[in-house]
């Protein structure tokens, strides 16, 4: 095998354990992804040989940064960092960006690339919509900004809202009053928020306001100022519903729009965020972003069912509604 050598330096055993992952794991991801570059490890030394092993020999270093900083490599991530190197992302500029730290000690980052445009727009924009399959981290993402904006007195409340839709199942039948008859489409949000600050925590913040989970008919009328609002589950809006939420916005508010257009469940399928790309295109402080099944963090598996879903979409000549 002909072509450029280069010759990486480990600083450290316990980071060369962690490069290679149990049993040379994440060495084998490495030399599939690049199988025209032979690749050798001597002690802490990892030699390079082929017409692609600067590219590899950079992603090792990216992949030491990682590890510098504190964070653990497994097969997902080594998996995204391959496809960041493959598009010239420099995965550490994307993995080391840090949102939220959690009560636990869990830190929230952007773990794609795709992510990290999603999370700079909300927090260069006023109005960001994040579009893309289940698995992304729309919602999760928005709330952990949502709670670091609150936690910085950058607003003085998060309002989360979804429209709630029937998805083969009649409200009515539902036992509760209203709330109750909607607190399952708002389930979601209130795991995410959960899941960023202590049960107890995130309970106190809704008791006294400083957080409103709500359907979207509660918002009709309202002018919503100093607040972090998110809309999740757009694409069950319709175009009526969009205007009258968009139009809520008041001053020193941010709004995350998040949506997957291949998930309408709204009444004859007339959806408020198909389509809403082309007329807000032109309008200031406000981004659209499209995330793809190569932003989805949650099991590979999921990817694969989005990929397969397109797949079939595309095979049998139908449009994505």
């Amino acid at each position: 095998m002909a072509g450029t050598q280069v010759k990486i330096l480990v600083p450290g055993n316990h980071l060369m354990a962690g490069l290679l992952g149990h049993r040379d794991e994440l060495l084998r991801l490495v030399e599939g992804a690049f199988d025209d570059v032979r690749v050798s490890v001597r002690g802490n030394e990892i030699s390079l040989e082929g017409e692609r092993a600067e590219r590899v020999g950079a992603l090792f270093e990216e992949l030491i940064i990682l590890l510098e900083s504190g964070q653990g490599l497994d097969v997902g991530q080594v998996n995204r960092t391959i496809d960041m190197m493959h598009e010239d992302i420099r995965p550490s500029e994307v993995l080391t960006s840090e949102l939220l730290r959690s009560p636990r000690g869990r830190t929230v980052r952007p773990k794609t690339a795709g992510q990290k445009r999603y999370t700079d727009a909300i927090a260069s924009n006023i109005v960001t919509f994040g579009i893309g399959p289940a698995g992304t981290g729309k919602s999760y993402l928005a709330v952990a900004l949502a709670v670091q904006a609150l936690q910085a007195h950058q607003v003085n409340r998060i309002i989360l809202t979804r429209p709630a839709v029937e998805a083969g199942e009649r409200l009515g039948f539902l036992p509760g009053d209203l709330m109750a008859k909607v607190d399952p489409y708002l389930r979601p949000l209130y795991d995410a928020l959960h899941d960023l600050i202590e049960p107890e925590g995130a309970q106190r913040l809704i008791d006294r306001g400083s957080v409103e989970v709500a359907p979207l008919a509660f918002m009709r009328g309202r002018t919503l100022n100093d607040s972090f609002i998110i809309l999740d589950e757009a694409q069950n809006t319709t175009p009526e519903q969009m205007k009258m939420f968009l139009t809520r916005i008041g001053f020193n508010s941010k709004v995350v729009v998040t949506g997957d257009i291949t998930q309408i469940d709204v009444a004859g399928g007339r959806s408020g965020l198909v389509g809403l790309d082309a007329i807000l295109s032109d309008v200031p402080d406000l981004a659209f972003v499209h995330l793809t099944r190569r932003d989805v963090v949650r099991h590979r598996i999921v990817a694969d069912i989005v990929a397969a879903f397109d797949s079939g979409a595309m095979a049998d000549g139908t449009r994505e509604s």
